[in-house]
């Protein structure tokens, strides 16, 4: 006869591509009457962080409330925002719109992922626009929509976000002056193929590169560079991406970055009562090379938390998900792509697709990628397993 087990309470902490899917996976994998499962999320909605550019330009963007998105699954949507985390408490303290209180934990999944890196250059909070959420996606678009044609909009960083947001925008409004800074050489990390690709897509737009120059300092109407000053009515920065804060108020043990590092299973090497996943997570990828922060690297970790805390709950064989490149999928516009296929650690090959075909194998990726947080276990069937007695008794133990 089963023995009568308390709810085990499982929070997760952001509701992103990882949150999210970690949250229907789990739903999916237990049984409701043996464990709760609470999302804790600012929004009511699920934001598709890879088509923030989209929504920069004036590109009106699907809605996905959540509440659509996990009916009938058990998950419990907490609206708020995660103000403080005591992992020796096990409490999470939430503040919404009634004020703060504490959430209380068996299990926490951190995925509060990251927001911009302005890298400590002078005038980047004061006078440039992120495109890293939707809010500031959303004040970059007002901005731009009041612009007077031929005004200089500079994009400051070469890599993926930077050349997705340039190209996005000269397309979209060609009688604005785009131009990019590149601390390095433009699509210098990609094949050959590609990179002449990119150059030719830029050149088509008519967009300015400041190849292997550096930005020093941001004001409100020009951007000032180891090269000299760049005129900049509008100043957008993507030089990467830094981790929320809150870990490292913590004790959980975090790396140089202030992620938290985790084994395979993605737990925390300190608590093992929590588990992060995505941007947050310090993971070792193939090659030995921490992945980088992007969806493709965070949607895997989600899969294996997931199913490494069901399967301990439930006593049953922890799963390994391994989490690899194939490829960088970038748009270039909504008439152009680039699809550079790459290593398992994330290293370009002599292969890359482009044109009009790589734009719509973007366009399928982004879509597919919603797809998959709204169907986290990808369409298959699943059986919701109980909980065990042992299986709780293990849990509490390592927590």
């Amino acid at each position: 006869m089963r023995q009568n087990i308390q709810q085990h309470r499982v929070v997760v902490i952001g509701a992103g591509y990882t949150g999210a899917t970690a949250a229907g996976r789990l739903a999916r994998r237990l049984r409701g009457e043996d464990v709760s499962i609470t999302l804790v999320n600012a929004e009511p909605d699920f934001v598709e962080r890879v088509r923030m550019h989209q929504l920069a330009v004036g590109q009106t963007l699907r809605p996905r409330p959540f509440d659509e998105m996990f009916a009938g699954t058990g998950v419990e949507l907490r609206l708020g925002q995660v103000t403080g985390i005591d992992v020796d408490r096990r409490t999470v303290t939430v503040t919404g719109a009634e004020g703060p209180s504490d959430l209380e934990y068996d299990t926490l999944v951190y995925a509060l992922g990251s927001a911009w890196n302005t890298q400590g250059v002078p005038g980047t909070t004061e006078h440039a626009h992120e495109i890293a959420g939707r809010d500031g996606a959303l004040r970059l678009r007002d901005r731009l929509a009041a612009l007077a044609p031929g005004s200089p909009v500079t994009v400051v960083g070469g890599g993926l976000t930077g050349v997705e947001a340039a190209t996005e925008l000269a397309e979209t409004r060609p009688d604005l002056d785009v131009s990019l800074i590149a601390r390095a050489g433009l699509g210098d990390w990609l094949s050959p193929k590609g990179a002449r690709h990119l150059h030719k897509v830029f050149s088509n737009l008519r967009i300015t590169t400041h190849e292997h120059t550096t930005v020093t300092a941001v004001q409100a109407d020009r951007v000032t560079t180891t090269e000299g000053d760049i005129p900049a009515a509008v100043t957008i920065w993507t030089t990467g991406f830094a981790v929320h804060p809150i870990a490292r108020a913590t004790t959980l043990e975090t790396g140089e970055t202030g992620q938290i590092t985790v084994d395979a299973t993605m737990r925390s090497l300190s608590h093992p009562d929590v588990y992060a996943i995505g941007d947050a997570a310090l993971v070792t990828g193939p090659g030995d090379k921490p992945l980088r922060m992007s969806c493709a690297s965070g949607v895997p970790t989600a899969w294996q938390a997931a199913d490494a805390i069901a399967a301990r709950l439930t006593d049953t064989k922890l799963p390994t998900i391994s989490a690899r490149y194939f490829n960088q999928c970038i748009s270039l516009g909504r008439k152009e792509g680039l699809i550079q296929y790459v290593t398992a650690d994330d290293r370009s090959v002599n292969a890359a697709l482009t044109g009009r075909l790589a734009a719509l194998y973007k366009e399928l990726v982004c879509k597919g990628a919603a797809w998959g947080v709204a169907n986290p276990t990808m369409g298959l069937p699943v059986r919701r397993r109980r909980v065990t007695a042992e299986g709780a008794r293990v849990t509490a133990t390592a927590a």
